[in-house]
């Protein structure tokens, strides 16, 4: 579904402190799967996501989604192109403090046109299905981190993309927060989404749910495991 070749990405380009993040990638995100990518602090992972989910642009190299060139169109057309496509789920969550979790919910939305009534009924709908029906007016900064993370995943889903993508999702969490997640991450995989997620959580990278764990270091692939 993404097709990455010959991807370079270079931060400070020209300067004396010009730094590779990433170097020589080739990858392929299959549609339906769950793919991981793995690997320690500075290894080029969460630079590489940022790729995918087309928020960067490579310095070097091409991206296809769907087999279409898509990494040379003129941002107006990615921003187009993100909010039809992908949902994502920040590691920090970037939810908007003095709004309500439903509020929160369907801001992304608000580009499309929908009638209010319509993006309302659809965010309720979401809370809902994540447990956070009696919470939807609740005001984001009075939410648990448990709370706050499924309002971001609410949120990512609005526009009911093909692919989501999400950043270290189980970082801020405990076990059981995190076994939470998983189990949303298996619904979310029933309905045959395309889902990438950075971590180096033991209870994501080992869970039979993942479909592929692409391991990397120093901006670079080392070894890329199918388990399907």
């Amino acid at each position: 579904m993404i097709e990455l070749s010959g991807i370079r990405k270079v931060f400070n380009q020209g300067r004396h402190n010009e730094f590779c993040a990433l170097s020589s990638i080739d990858l392929t995100i299959p549609a339906q799967r769950i793919t991981v990518l793995k690997g320690p602090s500075g290894s080029g992972k969460t630079t590489l996501l940022t790729i995918l989910g087309l928020l960067a642009r490579p310095t070097e190299g091409r991206v296809k989604l769907l087999g279409e060139a898509v990494s040379g169109l003129p941002e107006r057309f990615l921003t187009e192109i993100r909010r039809k496509t992908f949902g994502f789920v920040f590691q920090q969550f970037h939810l908007l403090r003095g709004l309500s979790a439903l509020e929160n919910v369907i801001l992304p939305a608000y580009p499309l046109g929908l009638p209010r009534r319509e993006l309302l009924a659809k965010g309720e709908a979401l809370l809902a299905r994540l447990r956070l029906d009696q919470r939807r007016n609740a005001r984001i900064e009075w939410l648990s981190g448990g709370e706050q993370q499924r309002v971001a995943i609410c949120r990512a889903l609005i526009n009911d993309p093909q692919v989501l993508i999400a950043d270290e999702p189980t970082a801020n969490l405990d076990t059981r927060l995190a076994k939470e997640f998983l189990a949303i991450l298996e619904s979310l995989a029933e309905e045959k989404r395309t889902i990438v997620l950075t971590s180096h959580d033991p209870l994501i990278v080992e869970s039979s749910l993942c479909d592929r764990i692409v391991s990397m270091r120093d901006g670079r692939i080392i070894e890329i495991y199918d388990r399907r």
